[in-house]
Order: structure tokens, then C-alpha cells, then sequence
């Protein structure tokens, strides 16, 4: 499922930039089968539009797996980046056993949903840190195509470094594309040792037509 991807690139990507783009991760008729479950379930309305649809206990086999892939090949720079950031808190190496230590810490909400933005409609900037054991990698990924199915609906983030101006950066994900990012923060190495940056991730306004994304995040809310 990873195989093909370099981790160490992907590690020295996210520590350059926190995000790093895995391409072609789901083929149309795999992103078309995750897309429909909006269809299928309860939806929720934001108040910039647009229509999520949250997973539970009830996430599709394809996406489970790959989430807790993803978990497990990413809790090594996880628990890197909480040492650098001086966070003391360090993760199991399953996403069974870590989202039981959510259980316990009174985390139940899961976060993982799918998005529907139709024109006019965006995404304001946004992170998941909600609770007491915050994973700082999530997954964000497009399920169909950008200018044939939808026009604008570029995933965009920013990075708050103290004293300075916020950054902004754009993520090009393409049809079944993944995106690792920082999920609230991450460690940034300056002049005199590591310090935290903080990031928020937003959907531009969608132009024309239907944009449809993924969340994956690894930790529950309270």
C-alpha cells in the first residue's frame, strides 16, 4: 500500500515544508466508491456551506486500512516531532491501542469525514486540535478532478512562525491524490534550537461545479 513511497523523503518533505503529497493513492473507481458514502449516511451543513459527511465505527474497509497504514508508518516522525517540540507525550505504535488511550482520555468524537463544496461554497482555515492526545499528522485527499469536475477548490495552508508573517502555501493534489500534513503544529528548527509553528488548513472557493475531499485524522476530538 506504502511501498512504493520513500519515507525518508516524505520525512525530510515534512519537515521542510509540513506537508508532503503522495500521488494516486486511490483510482477513479476506488475514489468514486469513497465518494458515494456521502450519499449513504448522515451529512452535516457548515456555516460556509458545503456538506460533510463524518465516518465512525463505520468506515469503509479501503479507508480503514489505509488509515491505519498511514498511523503506523507515520507514529516514528510523530513521536519525533512531539521530542523536538518538547511535547512529552509519545504514541503507541498501533491506531488501535493509541485511539484507546483517547477513550480513556474522554476523546469519542471521530474527526475523519468526507467534504462536498459545490460553487461558491469554501472551507475556512481550520486545524484539529481538540483534546488532551492530538496526533500532529493528519491526511487530507481529492476524489475527483480538478477543472473536468470542478474549477477554484484549491487546498491551501498557512503556517503562524513567532514574529513573523503568516506563510501560506498551496498543496497541487490531483485525482486520488493524498497529502500529509500538520495537523495543529509542528517543530521548526531556528537559530537557537526548535520552536513551534502553528497551521491551519482551508478549501478556496469552489468556482464551478462539485469538489469532493477526504479528511483522515488519527486522533478523536473531546
Amino acid at each position: 500500500m506504502l511501498e512504493r513511497f520513500d519515507i525518508q523523503n516524505i520525512e525530510s518533505q515534512l519537515d521542510a515544508e509540513g506537508y508532503a503529497v503522495l500521488p494516486e493513492c486511490f483510482n477513479a473507481q476506488q475514489a468514486r466508491a469513497i465518494a458515494a458514502c456521502l450519499d449513504e449516511g448522515r451529512t452535516t451543513s457548515g456555516a460556509e456551506g458545503g456538506e460533510s459527511g463524518y465516518f465512525d465505527d463505520g468506515m469503509p474497509p479501503l479507508l480503514n486500512a489505509w488509515r491505519e497504514a498511514l498511523y503506523r508508518w507515520l507514529v516514528p516522525v510523530a513521536n519525533r516531532w512531539n521530542g523536538l517540540a518538547g511535547i512529552d507525550r509519545r504514541f503507541p505504535a498501533e491506531l488501535d491501542a493509541f485511539l484507546e488511550i483517547n477513550r480513556s482520555a474522554g476523546q469519542h468524537r471521530p474527526q475523519s469525514h468526507l467534504m462536498r463544496l459545490r460553487e461558491g461554497e469554501r472551507l475556512g482555515l481550520h486545524r484539529h486540535d481538540e483534546g488532551e492526545w492530538i496526533f500532529p499528522l493528519q491526511v487530507v485527499a481529492l476524489l475527483n478532478e480538478p477543472k473536468r469536475d470542478f474549477t477554484g477548490g484549491e487546498f491551501v495552508m498557512t503556517e503562524q512562525r513567532p514574529r513573523m508573517q503568516s506563510r501560506p502555501m498551496v498543496a497541487p493534489l490531483g485525482p486520488g491524490d493524498m497529502a500529509i500534513i500538520a495537523s495543529a503544529q509542528r517543530p521548526i528548527q531556528g537559530a537557537h534550537g526548535y520552536y513551534r509553528g502553528h497551521l491551519k488548513h482551508a478549501i478556496s472557493r469552489v468556482r464551478s461545479g462539485e469538489r469532493i475531499g477526504l479528511e483522515l485524522v488519527f486522533h478523536h476530538a473531546g
